[in-house]
């Protein structure tokens, strides 16, 4: 086992191996396959193989330079995605105790407690004053 285990670390020696970009492309491939029991056409199965085989590129590519590019690149797009569905989550969460609302100012989101009627509330961030008005 151990010979194994060295013969692999000696072929993924100077590869760029895994990183943000290809665990989404896993689970891309895993939501196609999912699609494709639900739904079988060929259009799933042609964009499952290139997700595959994009994956399997990027992880045996000597190309390190040019993958951590495309990983950034990735990142600079999930990021924000990303944050927008963590509030999401904790708006949905929080339905019953708390509402959200932006800053006029810095833009920051701020969690105040479900009190109707207007209210003047202090930035956390920013410090500026700002009214705000919860309906429901």
């Amino acid at each position: 086992m151990q010979s194994f285990r060295q013969k692999l670390a000696a072929f993924m020696y100077g590869r760029y191996g895994t990183d943000q970009l290809n665990n989404g492309l896993l689970v891309l491939y895993v939501l196609l396959l999912i699609a494709n029991m639900l739904l079988p056409n060929i259009v799933w199965g042609i964009f499952m193989s290139l997700c595959l085989v994009y994956t399997l590129f990027r992880m045996f590519s000597r190309n390190i330079p040019a993958r951590r590019r495309e990983n950034e690149k990735f990142l600079k797009f999930w990021h924000p995605l990303k944050t927008e569905l963590v509030l999401l989550k904790d708006r949905c969460r929080d339905i019953r105790t708390a509402r959200y609302r932006r800053c006029k100012h810095c833009r920051a989101i701020i969690k105040l407690p479900k009190k109707r009627g207007k209210h003047t509330v202090v930035c956390p961030r920013c410090k500026q004053r700002f009214s705000v008005r919860i309906l429901f």
